[in-house]
């Protein structure tokens, strides 16, 4: 089975319920792996290693010798993994940097075109910018030999934005870890995992008897975990998928196509009252909190107790924002789903995401509903199931969907969910208009 006919799909296996001894072990293990992470993070997410995180061969090596395994008594095949992971996510942010820089270099009114082709140029070759963040020599780069530049002033510029966006990763909960193949094995329904002590593993009983030897995501729960495991799957050929669909994406109904149909519908409805209900047991905590430091601070020990008792326990909250969460999920993926059966597409068309404008100030539950939308979720899941159906997925901008008219092109107006051209008379919902906009786009570029 080739690379290209193969798509990676997580599978979930779940534990039985652990006695505390294994769960002690666990999370003293994922605390282990997420001090190594944050050990990581602030040793070579800097500048100075910026050209150095490849490959992660020279990084392990480092760290192998810098005693921070023994101290820990981390077995290697969960160290050696935490390491790889906190490399892998240093990776990740200076690709995000990278990302806002390069947007800052095209909002940037005072720079010329010759300006813009540097730093482009620049940000995309490694060495290059490592040097220049570090002020090492460096070769100029041939796309950038001849333009009519001043070197250093945008040389300090990238600098400037560099250090305005980049930030030090942190290790979030200590709830997971990974482990190699190496480090388990199965035996009487039950994955057997590397112990502290050598020779010696702990025994994590599992509902279902399937068996893997690739990388293993251990996620731990309340009193049990829940494997995830890499898979490689066969990608899906529809012969009876002949159709293109243009979709706007939106937050109130999820998919809009131009000829009209919907799917998603009302997912707004989904959202919406979960994050009021957030934003209110927030208020609520935040107020319990305060009573809980006034007390302790005032010495009253035996009042602030019983409201840390009673009150500010996790469990209850994490699984119901856990519950509605999934259940918004499973509402996003059978849509999708859906939208594939009934419209058998073989071409997927849809605009890229709209970058809001951060110098806005929304109101706070505008921003409550903005924080908590699913729109990376939606594109993520469309984008995966569009491959592991072998649909091509075509992302065009977005510039020229929203305002303007789909019938003359004319710009319109925008009031709540309707749209109105003043031109030609045009009356539609702003979703249909900007789907139609978005057909006709597309077709445009490839008419």
């Amino acid at each position: 089975m080739s690379a290209d006919s193969t798509v990676t799909k997580t599978l979930w296996q779940y534990s039985e319920t652990l006695p505390g001894e294994t769960m002690e072990f666990l999370k003293g293990i994922a605390s282990d792996y997420c001090k190594v992470r944050n050990y990581v993070y602030g040793k070579y997410s800097g500048i100075k290693n910026v050209n150095s995180l490849t490959p992660v061969y020279s990084i392990l090596n480092e760290m192998r010798y810098c005693g921070l395994r023994e101290q820990l008594n981390l077995p290697s095949v969960y160290y050696e993994l935490a390491i790889t992971d906190a490399v892998a996510d240093i990776k990740s942010n200076w690709e995000i940097v990278k990302d806002k820089i390069g947007a800052k270099i095209t909002s940037n009114e005072n720079l010329s075109d010759d300006d813009r082709l540097y730093l482009r140029t620049v940000l995309k070759i490694g060495s290059v910018y490592a040097a220049i963040l570090n002020y090492e020599e460096y070769e100029m780069p041939k796309k950038a030999e001849n333009l009519a530049i001043d070197t250093k002033r945008l040389n300090n510029f990238l600098r400037r934005l560099t250090r305005r966006n980049l930030v030090t990763p942190k290790a979030g909960k200590a709830d997971w870890f990974r482990i190699s193949p190496n480090g388990y094995s199965y035996r009487d329904g039950a994955i057997r995992i590397a112990c502290r002590v050598p020779r010696r593993r702990i025994e994590i009983p599992l509902r279902d008897d399937r068996v893997f030897d690739r990388q293993i995501r251990v996620n731990i729960k309340e009193n049990a975990v829940v494997l995830a495991i890499p898979a490689k799957t066969k990608m899906k050929k529809h012969k009876d998928y002949t159709n293109t669909v243009y979709i706007h994406i939106g937050n109130r109904d999820m998919f809009t196509l131009s000829n009209g149909h919907i799917y998603g519908k009302s997912l707004d409805s989904l959202t919406n009252p979960e994050t009021e209900r957030l934003a209110r047991k927030n208020r609520e905590r935040r107020r319990l909190y305060t009573a809980y430091e006034q007390n302790a601070e005032s010495g009253n020990l035996l009042k602030a107790g019983n409201i840390e008792k009673n009150n500010l326990g996790r469990c209850k909250y994490d699984r119901q924002k856990e519950k509605e969460r999934h259940r918004t999920e499973t509402f996003i993926n059978s849509e999708i789903n859906r939208m594939f059966r009934e419209e058998k597409p073989f071409r997927v068309v849809i605009a890229r995401p709209v970058v809001k404008n951060r110098t806005k100030i929304y109101s706070k539950t505008v921003n409550r509903r903005l924080s908590r939308s699913f729109g990376g979720f939606v594109r993520e899941r469309l984008a995966y199931k569009c491959r592991v159906n072998s649909i091509e997925l075509v992302e065009i901008t977005s510039r020229g969907t929203g305002k303007v008219c789909s019938i003359c092109g004319a710009e319109g107006k925008r009031q709540g969910l309707e749209f109105e051209c003043g031109s030609c008379g045009f009356k539609s919902c702003i979703a249909i208009n900007s789907a139609k906009n978005i057909q006709k786009k597309y077709n445009g570029y490839n008419g």
